[in-house]
């Protein structure tokens, strides 16, 4: 993790591992740094350039005396800060005589080169939304820590958690966009999941302990008994689960064999159909509402049957308005192959442009009459497309919900 150092009095975010420098005579070097320069003038030879460093230190200024940032002999070029970009560099400082360049890494860089943004405009404004595809065997911490790396940004958030056995859409909010994890929380999502017959497990997964068996009857209705909870129940929370009671996390209570009392919630099934069949083992599809468990849901089920009933895998396939198939890897994101979602298109909410005046009462937070008949939210953008707010009903009004 990097920790991005702009000047002696504002410190914030990420982009300087302090632990892991790499002494150059008298000057050091972050380690990433140094592999990046390196690489820097490798392709600095291979076109005939020859990259010559003044110094990787200054008494100055004290971003440059954290390793991060390189006094070079002034060069130019065409493209030249793309061709920089590329191996995660920005220009920092042009003089007459040299040029100080400063290691973001590849996505900052590349999104500073694109949008034509300083630094410190990047980490107090740049917000974007990812479509992760999460794989089996790593928590949803784990990708929300890998984008905050990449990203250089420590405001990131994900929306809605996996467990480390599923896989799937994640949204991940980067910067300004954590703002509206409330929102993308609270969307409907849909799941395929499959479990096995005939045990149960602590975790309500194959993951867990066995605590029981139970022979499987041979004339179960598992079709019949599936489209039965297509609708809206009360669903008890597994103990192995981050909710909370009294302000400590169910989980907590299961590994330190504490009693809890198990809260339940309401939980709406919009949908869901039986796929495949074979020998004990069962896949289905669900469409389910905000905090509904997969795994208790299979319980659930079980207990209908008669028989105990366990999650052996599960993918989240769509949340909201974004699917599985326009999610990314975390190695296509580390690459660059990524696409990054504006906060609209991931919201299901009406967008209005409005006009410089209106811009201005949305700005200072002001009360605007509903002459749009907005039922809910809506989502207000000035004339240059950018987000002023996000805005929603109180009586005849619309008040402000998040501004931006």
């Amino acid at each position: 993790m990097y920790t991005v150092l702009v000047s002696t009095e504002k410190e914030k975010n990420y982009f300087c591992k302090r632990h892991s420098f790499i002494s150059i005579g008298e000057f050091f070097l972050e380690e990433a740094v140094y592999e990046a320069y390196s690489s820097l003038k490798k392709a600095f030879q291979e076109k005939n350039l020859y990259l010559k460093e003044i110094s990787f230190f200054d008494d100055q200024l004290f971003e440059y005396q954290v390793g991060l940032a390189i006094k070079v002999k002034f060069f130019s070029f065409p493209d030249r800060d793309f061709f920089l970009s590329t191996f995660g560099f920005i220009v920092r400082e042009e003089a007459k005589d040299f040029l100080w360049i400063r290691y973001v890494g590849k996505i900052p860089a590349r999104i500073l080169f694109q949008k034509k943004i300083s630094l410190e405009e990047y980490l107090d404004s740049f917000a974007c939304v990812l479509v992760v595809d999460k794989p089996v065997g790593i928590t949803s911490f784990d990708v929300v820590k890998k984008i905050s790396e990449l990203y250089g940004i420590s405001r990131v958030g994900h929306t809605g958690t996996l467990d480390p056995i599923a896989s799937g859409v994640m949204l991940v909010t980067v910067g300004k966009a954590t703002k509206i994890v409330e929102l993308l929380t609270a969307q409907d999502k849909e799941y395929i999941a499959s479990f096995e017959l005939g045990y149960r497990t602590d975790t309500y997964d194959s993951t867990g302990e066995v605590l029981d068996r139970k022979e499987i009857p041979s004339n179960i209705h598992l079709k019949e008994v599936i489209q039965s909870f297509q609708k809206t129940y009360f669903q008890e929370v597994p103990i192995y689960s981050a909710v909370k009671v009294n302000g400590k996390k169910l989980y907590e209570y299961a590994r330190s064999g504490m009693d809890v009392d198990l809260p339940k919630r309401e939980v709406t099934i919009k949908e869901i159909e039986l796929l495949e069949e074979k020998q004990n083992t069962f896949t289905f599809r669900a469409f389910v509402t905000k905090g509904c468990y997969i795994r208790s849901l299979i319980h659930d089920i079980g207990l209908s049957l008669g028989v105990y009933a366990t999650m052996t895998s599960l993918r989240r396939t769509r949340q909201g308005n974004v699917y599985v198939k326009d999610a990314s890897s975390l190695e296509e994101i580390e690459s660059g192959l990524v696409r990054e979602y504006d906060m609209d298109e991931v919201l299901d909410y009406p967008i209005i442009v409005v006009d410089s005046i209106l811009e201005k009462k949305i700005k200072n937070g002001m009360r605007i009459p509903n002459i749009w008949n907005i039922q809910d939210k809506v989502l207000f953008k000035n004339e240059e497309n950018h987000i002023l707010g996000i805005y929603e009903v109180s009586n005849q009004d619309l008040i402000t919900w998040k501004n931006f």
